[in-house]
Order: C-alpha cells, then sequence, then structure tokens
C-alpha cells in the first residue's frame, strides 16, 4: 500500500505506479500541492529551473506547462546531464527534484495562435495527440492533464474525445486528469459554464482519474459553493480533483492567496493547483509557501521543503 504523499520522500515517488500515486493523494485528504511552470522562458533564478525552484518551495507535484514532447526543453537544466540522450529530460528533472511529473497537453481545435502574444502559440508537441501521450509516456511522464492555455480553442467536447482514446491506450500506465481552470478561447464554455456537473460526469466515464475545476474567486461565478458540488460529484463518481488558480492570481499578494487556498480546502479537494504566471513561469515563491501553510500548517510545508532528495 502507498504512504500519503504526506511522508513520501523521493525513493517512494520513485517506485510508485499509477495506483499508488493516486492512493498516495487520496490519503492526503486535500493537503497536495501541485505546482505549474513553464521550461521554455528564462527561470527566475537564472540557472536554476522553476521545476526545483516550486520543489524547494513545497511542491508535491510538478505540472510542466508548454513542454513539446517533440522538442523538450527546460532551460536552467544543466546540458552535460542530456548530452547522450535530450529525450531523458524528464528522467533528470525527477532525478534532481524527487517529485512525481506532469505535463499539459491540449486537444486544441483551432490554430493555436493564442490570443496574447506569441509564448502561447501552439507546437505540434504540445497537441494532445496519441503519439504524443504515447512520448511522454516513454519519457517517464507520470500525468498528463488535458486542458487548454489562454485562446487556444480548447473545447470540453474534446477534452472528452481524448480522454476516451488516452484511456483505452494508456489508462493503465499514467495518470489521465482532465479539465479547464478558464474558457480556454471558448467563450460558450465561460464562467459557470467551464465545467458543469454534465462535463464531470462525460468525463468520469471517459476515464479521468482527476476532475480539473477551477478555484473558488479565481473565474467570475465560481464559488466555493459552486466548486465543492462539483467535487463532491466527482468523488460519488470515484475520482480525484483538483482546483486550479490559472488566472494569474497565483501572483497576487499573500493574503489573496490564503483566502483562495482555504476556499479551495472547504470544497473538499484533493489537489491544489498553483499555475505559472506569478512574473512568468511560475507562481510566485512566497505564494507557493503561503498556500501550502494554508492548507496543511508549517509542520508538512517544511517536511516538504526540507527533506533530502537522497531519502
Amino acid at each position: 500500500m502507498a504512504k500519503r504523499m504526506l511522508d513520501c520522500y523521493a525513493s517512494d515517488f520513485a517506485h510508485f505506479t499509477k495506483k499508488d500515486l493516486l492512493e498516495s493523494i487520496a490519503k492526503s485528504e486535500g493537503r497536495v500541492l501541485a505546482c505549474e511552470t513553464i521550461g521554455t522562458i528564462q527561470p527566475m533564478l537564472g540557472n536554476v529551473t522553476n521545476a526545483e525552484f516550486v520543489a524547494a518551495m513545497g511542491a508535491d507535484i510538478l505540472l510542466l506547462n508548454m513542454f513539446d514532447v517533440l522538442h523538450p526543453e527546460i532551460k536552467g537544466l544543466p546540458k552535460e546531464y542530456l548530452k547522450e540522450n535530450p529525450k531523458e529530460i524528464i528522467h533528470v528533472l525527477k532525478r534532481l527534484t524527487g517529485r512525481p511529473v506532469g505535463i499539459n497537453l491540449e486537444p486544441a481545435e483551432g490554430d493555436g495562435t493564442g490570443e496574447v502574444d506569441d509564448l502561447w502559440k501552439m507546437s505540434e508537441g504540445r497537441r494532445a495527440t496519441l503519439e504524443n501521450a504515447e512520448r511522454a509516456c516513454e519519457m517517464g511522464v507520470d500525468m498528463i492533464l488535458l486542458t487548454g492555455n489562454p485562446g487556444m480553442g480548447v473545447s470540453n467536447e474534446a477534452i472528452e474525445r481524448t480522454l476516451q482514446l488516452y484511456h483505452k491506450n494508456l489508462g493503465d500506465k499514467m495518470v489521465l486528469a482532465a479539465g479547464k481552470m478558464h474558457a480556454a478561447g471558448i467563450l460558450e464554455e465561460a464562467a459557470e459554464n467551464i465545467m458543469t456537473a454534465d462535463d464531470v460526469t462525460r468525463f468520469c466515464k471517459a476515464g479521468a482519474d482527476i476532475i480539473l475545476l477551477p478555484a473558488p474567486g479565481t473565474v467570475p461565478g465560481i464559488t466555493m459553493e459552486y466548486v465543492r458540488g462539483l467535487v463532491s460529484h466527482a468523488h460519488r463518481e470515484g475520482v480525484l480533483t483538483m482546483t486550479a488558480i490559472g488566472t494569474s492570481q497565483e501572483g497576487a499578494d499573500v493574503s489573496t492567496i490564503r483566502q483562495l487556498a482555504l476556499l479551495c480546502k472547504m470544497t473538499g479537494t484533493d489537489i491544489h493547483h498553483l499555475g505559472d504566471a506569478g512574473y512568468a513561469g511560475m507562481s510566485l515563491p512566497e505564494n507557493i509557501q503561503a498556500y501550502s501553510v494554508a492548507v496543511r500548517g508549517i509542520r508538512h510545508t517544511y517536511h516538504r521543503m526540507a527533506a533530502s532528495i537522497e531519502r
């Protein structure tokens, strides 16, 4: 039986199966923190990856946004580690951080030009194709999150279709998470229509292990009570949930982060997600620590921050 994630060390994560990972999260009773980072831009600490930084601040799960499985890149990763095989990049990151690693893949139906600038422009290695998911699995990725970046035109229907495909081909090999933290370019799926009870049901039936939901207070009209209902619905379906801050509020002040953290805790969610837009590429580090302290106290926060990856 897997230990609760709160008590796990790098050596535990290294041997986890998909079943172990899900069981470990569930046993932690709403005290698991997942932090998103972007590896294709300059890290906040220059020669230290943003993924290492968020791990040091208390993240339990590392989630790589805009990770291209055809052209993998994480700036700040020592180049000498990848001389022989660049495809080992996920294994190297896991060795340096001692954490499970997930990536976002996007079932975008448009041209993927985004709504902001070229930073978000879609590449073939980020699309949610079966081939890309299989590559991610071979690279050592523990979890795939089907979602959409701003303006990418990712609909819940497209997520459902992709889930069915992934579940059929990879469902026994890796954790499948799905949902949206903002409209992702589909205006008909904005505000309270981002994720509905019907979406939760369909995603569960399609094979999702984890349902992603917008955190209360991050999207217009999304209240604690609304998300609480969706979390309860997902739990009745036998799957876990992840509330996500994906509206740049991961870069808000610490007092706001604490409020959002407690609202998410009250929903009954299993995983707390902090996005990558503090400045750029990761949440503000002080917000990661403050969020962690709010939902699990200083003992578990410092335990995660202090434990050596050699354990």
